[in-house]
């Protein structure tokens, strides 16, 4: 697809450009704690979205996108939230520029291998991309943790998604053969290293198309919020259920509406399996880590009712596979991809019966992403080499 994107640009705009690439990410463990301030355990992998880019003379920015053959074009003055994937090239002009603006036309080209609804955060991928892109031609100097986080407020304002800083983060700071155990509360972060070379991580796509930006994502967080303003009452440091141990959950249970409880239930859980499981990890013990991606599924699907019957069909069939260490959803929810630690030696027959048990059961095969945990964002082609 790198190729692509170079050959395209040429023909589409015949010019030099600058050359852009950003990754999707893996979440091994810790999903839906990035907003409540808790910790994450993602990673970089070889999937990405291609950006390049050139000045013009026109007084707009243009935007080709390649996999759509789709084309648009917005005046300068016109940053403002649209319909569709252009919002967030917007919404990056919009939060990093000098005056919310571009000084000069762009024209812009997107390719990338990142499957979009699939939770590998392509919308992040493409804020990582872009926001990079400007910071190296504008010369803005901005760091790579300020370009996260204008891209998680450009998922608030131009998406309407109140999403944590996780993806943006790993986009911007991956590191090849490494997680990221972060901190969001204070941006603090440990690469954790994965050195398990006879395992695959192998992606399964329910093919359950979802959206981030829908009205129950956001609901999770209003109702974990609603559990913090209930259990600050009995202690006044707590600002976020990062903050909020098991015994005083289970002490005020009763006061908390049973939906509630049960989202306050998993957050809490879930924060403290991140922080065995890198443990584990650091034992290269991933017996006892893959037991925790099984639970954390457990109440993804049970307590924070984010799953869906095809992924939990998944990661019970899955289970009971010869070779897996674990498995869980990843990603938002309501679907996207299920992520597996499989033995090479297991990961293609493992993959052929997945399939084939997923079409027996739902008559469609699943997509299978086997990945490399890699770099993130950079430049490929700098301004210095046009």
């Amino acid at each position: 697809m790198e190729m692509d994107i170079r050959r395209q640009f040429q023909q589409y705009f015949g010019k030099e450009y600058q050359l852009t690439a950003a990754p999707g990410r893996v979440n091994l463990i810790g999903e839906h704690t990035d907003y409540n301030q808790g910790f994450v355990l993602p990673a970089a992998i070889d999937r990405n979205i291609w950006l390049a880019m050139a000045p013009n003379n026109e007084n707009r920015l243009n935007v080709r996108a390649l996999e759509y053959h789709e084309n648009y074009s917005f005046l300068l003055d016109d940053m403002h939230p649209v319909k569709g994937w252009p919002t967030y090239l917007l919404g990056m002009i919009y939060m990093i520029m000098p005056e919310h603006r571009l000084p000069l036309g762009m024209d812009v080209v997107v390719t990338g291998n990142v499957p979009v609804g699939a939770g590998m955060s392509s919308s992040a991928a493409l804020c990582s991309a872009f926001g990079l892109a400007l910071n190296e031609f504008f010369h803005l100097a901005l760091s790579r943790l300020e370009l996260a986080l204008a891209g998680q407020k450009t998922e608030h304002q131009f998406a309407n998604l109140q999403c944590g800083i996780m993806d943006q983060f790993a986009s911007l700071q991956g590191k090849a053969g490494h997680l990221i155990k972060l901190d969001c509360r204070n941006m603090e972060y440990e690469y954790i290293p994965f050195n398990f070379p006879d395992i695959r991580l192998i992606l399964v796509n329910s093919m359950v198309s979802h959206s981030l930006a829908s009205s129950e994502y956001n609901l999770r967080r209003q109702q974990c919020d609603a559990g913090v303003a209930i259990l600050r009452n009995y202690d006044s440091d707590i600002h976020s259920l990062r903050d909020v141990g098991t015994d005083l959950l289970e002490t005020h249970r009763k006061e908390l509406d049973d939906t509630v409880y049960k989202r306050c239930h998993f957050i809490v859980g879930e924060n403290q399996r991140l922080q065995a499981g890198c443990d584990f990890l650091k034992q290269n013990d991933l017996d006892a880590f893959g037991k925790l991606m099984y639970a954390s599924h457990e109440g993804l699907s049970k307590d924070y009712a984010v799953s869906c019957q095809e992924s939990d069909f998944l990661v019970s069939t899955i289970k009971d596979m010869k070779g897996v260490k674990g498995a869980r959803q990843m990603g938002g929810g309501f679907g996207g991809c299920i992520i597996t630690l499989v033995e090479k030696d297991s990961a293609e027959i493992f993959i052929s019966d997945i399939q084939s048990a997923y079409e027996k059961k739902y008559r469609r095969i699943p997509d299978c992403y086997s990945t490399i945990i890699s770099e993130g964002a950079h430049i490929v082609q700098p301004l210095a080499e046009l």
